[in-house]
């Protein structure tokens, strides 16, 4: 029997594929999501179009990298065990290949403190990482390198990655991270964007700390 938590962390990882896919932040098999787990993560698995997901087919992995059962996890564990053990924050991670992410990605530029929302990932702009092989250790290390502080990178030549507490915050971020990209290519078409200063920043993530929806005591 699978335990209850574990079923909910199964549908939830569906839900995220579904989610992304329905965003149009993937299209057929690409991209990936995972939570962390006591004795590793559970990943979606590779090859699976997000309509034909099911919670029996997400993988278990271990930390020594080691699965069991039919189906293989996605080829890019290595890269979501490295940020889960560089980074104990991170409950779930989503990875996607959306189209203004990547073509920034591909030009090697994260993206500057251009809007106020971009203290959503924790600093003051998303880097990109430096590139590596797609499912390789050498890629999660360089992407733990450009999340040093944020909760979110473009990978070189590649893609985007985003953690949060849950698989739906994850996505989340993946959705506004992709919106974002969008703004910042359409600014650079038109001109050179302005980008907001470390102390304006400063400001935004101060007001950020009781941002949204407020329980009233």
């Amino acid at each position: 029997m699978t335990a209850p938590s574990e079923r909910a962390a199964r549908q939830a990882l569906v839900d995220a594929m579904q989610a992304l896919d329905a965003a149009g932040l993937n299209f057929g098999s690409t991209g990936n999501a995972s939570v962390r787990s006591a004795d590793g993560l559970l990943i979606t698995p590779t090859g699976v179009r997000p309509a034909d997901l099911d919670p029996k087919r997400m993988v278990k992995v271990t930390r020594k990298g080691t699965w069991r059962g039919k189906w293989r996890p996605s080829s890019e564990w290595q890269m979501h065990a490295a940020v889960y053990a560089a980074y104990p924050g991170a409950g779930a991670i989503v990875h996607t290949h959306a189209d203004h992410c990547t073509a920034l990605s591909c030009l090697r530029r994260g993206i500057p403190a251009f809007h106020y929302m971009m203290a959503a990932f924790g600093g003051d702009g998303v880097r990109c990482s430096g590139y590596a092989t797609f499912g390789t250790k050498a890629l999660g290390d360089r992407i733990v390198a450009a999340m040093r502080g944020r909760n979110a990178c473009l990978i070189a030549n590649h893609g985007m990655l985003c953690h949060a507490a849950t698989a739906e915050r994850a996505v989340a971020n993946a959705i506004r991270l992709e919106a974002l990209a969008r703004q910042y290519l359409l600014a650079l078409a038109a001109g050179n964007p302005v980008r907001l200063d470390r102390r304006q920043m400063a400001d935004v993530r101060l007001r950020y700390a009781t941002y949204g929806q407020q329980k009233r005591g």
